[in-house]
């Protein structure tokens, strides 16, 4: 319910609004996975004095005004209704085992089987269980049987960078219980002095410019123009009518951080993304070539959707300065996308 006070509404972002409509409404899955039994008492605990509770995306309701458009209101935050515990171990089919097959499961299960389940949970979740908006838009599923936890986080709350900062913050380091942990070094802007500012300088201002007009006009015509007069193929990751009620199921890929780094090494002017961008497109590849034979022709045309923040963002925002307002930590929603 809604707090007493005089709290202004604050508007959506047009991105948020994007995030909130049936055709794209995305909900973030994280899964946390623990080697001890999780207390569900301390859960609540730190969650009650976490960033988390008090950041104003985390502690509002999703309202509407007369006129149709969303609005943040702040409200108080009930951690019992936010917090879901599962005490009974599921199968990979999403079911519940019953207490004779519960035991037999807990003798012989492997982490393999455990983790099957715990996917195929979150599958359907993505399919049956959208967030209510009588509570802020976040939950977390604690699945005692398998010592593990789901965040349900709303895209509209904010971006991938803001809601990785405020997990950051939340977290603290393993060999140090006050400390937080150690974020990505943030690079400072370099700029030189008047006396490098030349003829050559101003020259690469101007050229950079144009170059970015041009580019931009270039890519506006030619998204125009496709969208317009040409059509993608029709292929078996195409969507189509009540896409977002398909049978989803989710798998698990592991990749050392290691390896990645070696293969970034071997390629000039490459990073982590770059290579978990190849890795995923070589899935993409070989999923199509599975499933359609000799269907990755030349010339085989997909479209997708990514929205992209443009504002320069250095690293992992400060959340301690992020929360008491400073102007240049600023929350994030892909305003700019």
């Amino acid at each position: 319910m809604a707090c007493p006070g005089t709290f202004s509404d604050e508007p959506l972002t047009p991105a948020g609004r994007l995030f909130l409509q049936s055709q794209t409404n995305i909900i973030i899955h994280c899964i946390l996975r623990g080697k001890n039994p999780i207390d569900i008492d301390a859960v609540k605990s730190t969650l009650r004095s976490s960033l988390m509770v008090r950041h104003p995306r985390f502690c509002s309701l999703l309202v509407r005004d007369k006129n149709g458009f969303e609005h943040w209101r702040k409200a108080q935050v009930d951690i019992d209704q936010h917090v879901i515990v599962i005490d009974k171990r599921l199968d990979k089919s999403d079911n519940f085992l019953d207490e004779s097959r519960r035991f037999s499961s807990e003798e012989g299960e492997g982490d393999d089987d455990d983790e099957a389940a715990v996917n195929q949970y979150v599958a359907d979740l993505s399919v049956s269980s959208p967030l209510s908006t009588d509570k802020p838009l976040w939950e977390i599923h604690i699945l005692v049987p398998h010592k593990c936890a789901v965040f349900r986080i709303h895209h509209a709350l904010g971006d991938g960078i803001s809601l990785m900062s405020m997990l950051m913050a939340s977290c603290r380091r393993a060999d140090d219980a006050d400390a937080l942990p150690r974020m990505v070094p943030e690079k400072s802007a370099e700029f030189k002095d008047g006396k490098g500012r030349d003829w050559f300088w101003l020259f690469g201002i101007l050229w950079g410019f144009l170059k970015m007009v041009c580019f931009t006009v270039m890519f506006v015509m030619e998204f125009v123009v496709s969208s317009l007069l040409v059509c993608d193929r029709k292929t078996v990751i195409s969507g189509g009518e009540g896409v977002e009620l398909w049978p989803r199921k989710l798998a698990t890929a592991r990749f050392l951080l290691e390896d990645m780094r070696v293969v970034k090494k071997a390629i000039p002017n490459t990073t982590i993304n770059d290579v978990l961008f190849g890795v995923v497109s070589s899935g993409l590849s070989r999923y199509l070539d599975h499933r359609t034979p000799n269907a990755l022709h030349e010339g085989l045309r997909m479209t997708g959707v990514a929205m992209v923040n443009l504002r320069p963002q250095t690293g992992f925002q400060d959340l301690s300065q992020l929360m008491k307002g400073a102007a240049e930590a600023r929350w994030e929603s892909k305003e700019d996308g």
